[in-house]
């Protein structure tokens, strides 16, 4: 089990000769997700080495260019390298329209199956899962609508405490997967072995959430609580603190003290305005709040193991 998150853009507005609108791919327990697409997408996953036939899900957070002008780019060169497998969209209820709109008009060669799922909830829902992965929304409030997503690794089994197992000679392989499903073993004497004994507590389920363009809002936290890595946006210093409330954004301390109240492992402030020359003056902030508090920087990998 094990969490990597690579930021390929982080900066607000417009592109610019080293600034790159926000785009992240996370791979967490063996799956491969790209949230939010921004222009340039596709030129930072080539430079940072991001498999794009990896990629079958993608998570729009809301209709603003920066966060989503690299789609349909995107959705063509996978029609041009031959994608066949389906890919899944998911984002906020037009990106159907805009997105095939586009694709039709272009005559683009992207022919492989297409599924949108379109978000219209203002409540937290899950709106992915399988064996290794869930998603749930994080309702955001920004100018648009807008959700982030909190990504966690299903529980895993129990593990097999070998040294107190070997310790019984009746128990052989065939019983190791009811002990690893937390049942006990009882031997031919009637005996109950109690699965406490043969087994050991199984690495913890790692989270990532992603919360994107928002003004300062606490009622996240219980979404988000005790999360290994959260990326909340930080578009201002906290001497702009009225045109944030104003642009329905967030400052860095405003972000720290939302990790600090979630009791997340490590925070990453990013999406910043372009009318700030020094970016290590929002980290400053944020560990004045919250120690663990780092900087998003285009082709920085943040790994929890």
């Amino acid at each position: 089990m094990s969490l990597s998150l690579t930021i390929l853009g982080c900066h607000s507005a417009t592109p610019r000769a080293n600034a790159f609108p926000t785009s992240q791919y996370l791979e967490i327990n063996n799956r491969h997700f790209l949230i939010d697409c921004g222009e340039g997408t596709q030129r930072q996953m080539r430079k940072y080495k991001v498999g794009f036939t990896k990629i079958n899900h993608i998570f729009i957070s809301h209709l603003h260019g920066d966060h989503f002008y690299g789609l349909v780019g995107l959705l063509s060169t996978y029609g041009i390298l031959g994608r066949e497998k389906e890919l899944h969209i998911y984002g906020p209820k037009g990106i159907k329209k805009v997105t095939l709109l586009q694709l039709k008009i272009s005559e683009s060669h992207a022919k492989y199956p297409m599924i949108f799922h379109e978000l219209t909830s203002k409540e937290s829902e899950l709106i992915f899962e399988d064996d290794k992965v869930s998603v749930r929304t994080i309702p955001l409030k920004h100018r648009v609508y807008t959700n982030g997503y909190l990504f966690t690794e299903k529980e895993k089994p129990l593990k097999l405490h070998i040294d107190n197992i070997n310790n019984y000679d009746e128990i052989d392989r065939a019983d190791f997967n009811n002990i690893k499903a937390g049942k006990d073993v009882v031997l031919s004497t009637g005996e109950i072995i109690p699965n406490a004994e043969l087994t050991l507590p199984p690495k913890k389920a790692l989270s990532f959430a992603f919360c994107s363009d928002t003004v300062y809002k606490p009622n996240i936290i219980p979404i988000i609580k005790n999360a290994d890595l959260l990326y909340h946006e930080a578009t201002f210093l906290a001497d702009k603190q009225e045109l944030a409330k104003k642009t329905k954004h967030s400052t860095s301390k405003e972000a720290a003290q939302i990790a600090k109240d979630a009791n997340v492992g490590q925070l990453v402030v990013g999406h910043y305005s372009g009318r700030y020359k020094n970016i290590d003056l929002f980290k400053e902030e944020a560990q004045e709040i919250f120690e663990n508090s780092e900087l998003a920087i285009p082709g920085k990998v943040f790994t929890i193991q």
